[in-house]
């Protein structure tokens, strides 16, 4: 598949900068085998029912972008992606090709620094943190929430880039179709008669790096890792539904089934003609064009995508991380 098939016009003023208040008021356009219907985030309920497992990814984002300022008193920064061994984190550092291995550049604010190592390709690098306190508390105060670069001036407070059920703080990006749900929503889920249920998978450059190869298939997905917990598995197993609340709530679910452990890192990339073996439904948000989570759309709805995307953009939906959502249900 062409990676020019994944392509549409995305006006510049379709792109969200701020989230809207309460969370739930979001926009829902519920693809239907009939059509469509422009509905809420907090109809959600609604749309499911006894015996459906409703998933989400209870990730946590790290405030894992740091400017740093070189030892020559140039400017840069630091994004953290994942964890590598004996304390090196794979890391995205700006400006990757001027910075030697072994320099130590240092946080702007507070008193973390980082050892630079070994280049890894696409800007990425080996770095290594080097902090009195726990590197949690440190990011805490040198870091800042790693907001997508086309969000470019947004006011909305750290809490708004975390879902409210977030836990253990890994990810360099938002899960941001659960952004949309507050606890009151997931008890109203819960009250129908369907249960909702947890996963982790710790977002990084596999979901939000772009696709640059000409052909789709051609496309190198960087590994990220997930956990599915039993009791999850089980329901997944036993549901008459399973409902994902995000694509990397898919990623996460889909590599269990498809590796047989609950636990792994996963490169799992899902374009057409893929064979699904978990979801059955899904609410997520509207993609960036040519973009690996868009092939995954299509993997799930075909080109039915296009006119779905079309109505968005002349109905006035947001677009991207804080946008509006959509739900689908697999052909």
């Amino acid at each position: 598949m062409r990676t020019d098939a994944l392509d549409y016009p995305l006006p510049e003023e379709s792109i969200a900068q701020e989230p809207v208040e309460p969370r739930d008021s979001a926009r829902l356009l519920v693809a239907l085998a009939g059509g469509v219907e422009h509905r809420q985030v907090s109809d959600l309920a609604s749309l499911v029912g006894p015996g459906d497992v409703v998933v989400v990814n209870d990730t946590r984002v790290l405030r894992a972008r740091v400017a740093v300022t070189r030892s020559t008193g140039g400017g840069g920064e630091v994004l953290l992606l994942e964890p590598a061994e004996d304390g090196w984190w794979e890391a995205l550092l700006r400006p990757s090709r001027k910075i030697a291995p072994g320099e130590v550049v240092a946080a702007t604010r507070g008193r973390l620094q980082f050892e630079v190592g070994d280049d890894l390709g696409e800007g990425r690098r080996l770095v290594r943190p080097i902090s009195a306190v726990s590197l949690l508390d440190a990011l805490d105060e040198a870091g800042e929430m790693p907001l997508p670069p086309y969000i470019r001036s947004s006011t909305a407070h750290d809490d708004r880039y975390q879902t409210v059920y977030a836990q253990r703080p890994a990810s360099a990006a938002a899960p941001t179709a659960g952004l949309h749900l507050t606890p009151e929503l997931l008890r109203a889920i819960e009250t129908t008669g369907a249960s909702v249920h947890r996963v982790e998978l710790v977002v990084g450059l596999g979901t939000f790096r772009p696709i640059t190869a000409e052909v789709v298939e051609d496309h190198v997905m960087h590994a990220e890792r997930y956990h599915v917990p039993a009791e999850t598995m089980a329901a997944v197993h036993s549901a008459g539904r399973v409902v994902a609340i995000g694509t990397t709530t898919v990623r996460a679910l889909e590599s269990a089934a498809t590796s047989g452990e609950l636990d792994g890192s996963t490169e799992i990339f899902i374009t057409p003609g893929y064979h699904w073996k978990v979801v059955d439904a899904l609410m997520t948000n509207f993609h960036l064009p040519r973009s690996s989570l868009l092939a995954m759309v299509e993997a799930f709805v075909g080109d039915r995508w296009r006119e779905l995307y079309a109505e968005a953009i002349r109905e006035g939906y947001r677009f991207l991380s804080f946008g509006d959502a959509m739900w689908l249900e697999r052909t």
